[in-house]
């Protein structure tokens, strides 16, 4: 079998990174070995990296680097995608079969599938056991009830960071909107940023303001796109007025807009959510900061709360709901831009690290 390739990153500088030749080890009893079919290099992937080790910040449970490496191995980043069974010692799945799931940044990957069913298998990898199940669960692709053959190439650039967004909106709605009349969104061209500004839209009744917070290029473009209630620069913070509550949601962790908004709105800024750091590298600045602590938001642990709330069936059914209208305005937002092999992938990766990827663009990788 010809060899296949990976990508090894430093666990200590995201910005080292090598593409390297990987050979095909025998598998085990229980073992499957999947080729990678596609695969989406998003700014929620620079956040993998970023939390690549076990912190404070969402919990200690996360150690991104631990899904696909050993311990005293360079890290694997994570991606979501798809991938077709090439080679099987597990009872319940042939090659052949084909999963959504999380996957390496690499052209194979071998997983420990168990409780295979209909449905799927959960991953039983040693390493992976002790962190949070959601990125355990494999789903075969016929299996899926919300997903569509059109949609493919949407699902890896779209569907975890919807699924997020999605998330963050139901916990305003759980929690009262923290109270707010207006809720701000920083890096509000990312995908997740437009999963939570679609998900509050969508919802019936009175609800906050959404704004969209981004760069002053991008203010147009987005605005054009209806998804917010209003955009503005990042710079145009602080004309909002300031007596009106506030409540920060912050997908990149730019210290410097953290700052404004917290010091501009102080005490009628009731709530600020931290839920990525795709500007891995700008100063936090959160030293000091007037207005509420900061909280962390971890979206598996609001999947495994929702799910106790309503059964696993109908959390299903509510997302999938959702997520095929979501899917209903998901071409006009982003194209798909579909790059392939091992050296288009190290470089889409560099690509997204330096912040210069396209938010009108899904960067998909095909091993």
């Amino acid at each position: 079998m010809q060899n296949g390739w990976a990508i090894d990153i430093d666990r200590d500088d995201i910005t080292k990174a090598a593409l390297i030749e990987e050979a095909h080890a025998s598998l085990a009893p229980g073992q499957v070995r999947v080729a990678i079919d596609l695969y989406a290099m998003t700014a929620n992937n620079v956040t993998y990296a970023v939390f690549g080790k076990p912190s404070g910040l969402f919990g200690n449970d996360q150690g991104y680097w631990d899904f696909f490496a050993e311990r005293d191995a360079p890290g694997r980043l994570p991606v979501w995608g798809f991938a077709t069974v090439t080679e099987s010692a597990a009872k319940g799945i042939a090659a052949g079969d084909r999963f959504y799931g999380y996957y390496p940044m690499a052209s194979h990957a071998v997983l420990t599938p168990d409780k295979a069913g209909p449905s799927g298998f959960t991953d039983i990898t040693p390493r992976r056991t002790a962190l949070p199940p959601v990125y355990n669960q494999y789903q075969r692709l016929e299996a899926l009830p919300d997903y569509r053959a059109g949609h493919h190439d949407y699902w890896p650039i779209f569907r975890p960071l919807f699924l997020t967004g999605w998330l963050i909106a139901d916990q305003f709605d759980d929690e009262g909107d923290y109270g707010v009349d207006q809720i701000l969104i920083a890096s509000a061209s990312s995908k997740t940023a437009i999963g939570l500004a679609y998900s509050l839209a969508r919802r019936g009744g009175e609800r906050p303001q959404t704004i969209g917070l981004t760069s002053r290029p991008h203010v147009a473009d987005l605005a054009a796109q209806g998804i917010y209630d209003r955009v503005i620069a990042y710079e145009e913070v602080m004309t909002l007025p300031a007596s009106i509550s506030a409540a920060l949601v912050d997908m990149a962790g730019n210290g410097a807009v953290t700052r404004m908004v917290h010091s501009h709105f102080g005490n009628n800024l009731k709530a600020s959510i931290i839920v990525g750091k795709s500007h891995w590298d700008a100063q936090a600045d959160n030293a000091g900061l007037p207005g509420p602590e900061r909280l962390g938001f971890f979206a598996p642990g609001r999947v495994q709360k929702r799910i106790g709330d309503w059964g696993g069936g109908a959390f299903a059914q509510k997302m999938g709901e959702a997520w095929l209208g979501f899917m209903d305005v998901a071409p006009r937002l982003a194209r798909p831009d579909t790059r392939a092999g091992g050296a288009a992938a190290l470089d889409a990766y560099r690509e997204m690290l330096s912040g210069a990827a396209d938010p009108k663009t899904g960067l998909l990788i095909a091993p």
